[in-house]
């Protein structure tokens, strides 16, 4: 097998209303790059965030009683800590003034996902209100205009409980199943497989932020040669539910 990550350079400033198929598509012929049936369209969530203007100007916040007595404890912009708390479904943890929350869509981040990064001073970014649908609105876009079949997932990048360093995962799937399942399968020794099931999505968010890194200015990577399995599934199934998780 051979899998190829190709970045996708060129994407301008994306701004509230940007058409991101048609943006993607313009910098992919710029480069001298034919899109293909099978390729796989990694997004940043920030790009997607902008289009569809999920960013909020921090000045126009007020914070409440409780995010300015945050704020204090943590010492951080209590209308930041409005914000936080607008996003999150429930306060998971806090502590060394990290913010751990579950958000609306049901993703445990810090932060709720709320962010500063790669946006202009004064503004905070949030994450899509729907990811998988504004994937689809990516990937259907693309077949629109170009006729080609693809696969899309937004990404975002998220800490990790046991190891140290963050890495890329998606968070809005489109045109793929986010989950290869083993369980009930045969190794090459003959034991059969009870849980493995590797999380397919994840790993080729994580894969293409290998060339978009954080600096580059790369928001979008084309995965070419991998068979992933084609169908409608969700960010959502990975998203592991309370009664099957240890540690909530």
């Amino acid at each position: 097998m051979k899998v190829e990550i190709i970045g996708v350079k060129g994407i301008p400033e994306v701004h509230r209303g940007s058409k991101l198929a048609e943006l993607i598509i313009d910098s992919i012929k710029k480069m001298g790059i034919e899109l293909q049936n099978g390729d796989i369209i990694v997004v940043t969530q920030k790009i997607v965030s902008k289009a569809e203007g999920r960013l909020i100007k921090i000045d126009e916040i007020i914070p409440s009683k409780l995010a300015i007595r945050m704020g204090r404890l943590f010492k951080k912009d209590p209308r930041l800590m409005e914000v936080i708390l607008n996003e999150a479904k429930r306060i998971v943890k806090m502590a060394r003034a990290i913010i751990i929350v579950e958000t609306k869509h049901g993703f445990i981040c810090a932060n709720g996902g709320v962010d500063q990064s790669n946006i202009p001073k004064g503004f905070v970014s949030l994450l899509p209100v729907n990811p998988d649908r504004s994937a689809k609105r990516i990937r259907d876009d693309i077949k629109r205009l170009l006729g080609i079949d693809v696969a899309v997932i937004i990404s975002d990048t998220f800490g990790r409980p046991w190891r140290e360093g963050h890495v890329d995962v998606a968070i809005g799937v489109a045109g793929l199943k986010p989950l290869i399942d083993y369980r009930g399968q045969k190794d090459t020794h003959g034991y059969e497989l009870k849980v493995t099931m590797m999380a397919i999505a994840d790993e080729l968010a994580s894969a293409a932020e290998l060339v978009m890194g954080k600096l580059n200015n790369i928001p979008v990577a084309i995965i070419r040669g991998y068979p992933y399995p084609k169908g409608e599934g969700s960010a959502r199934e990975l998203v592991r539910r309370a009664s099957k998780d240890l540690f909530r």
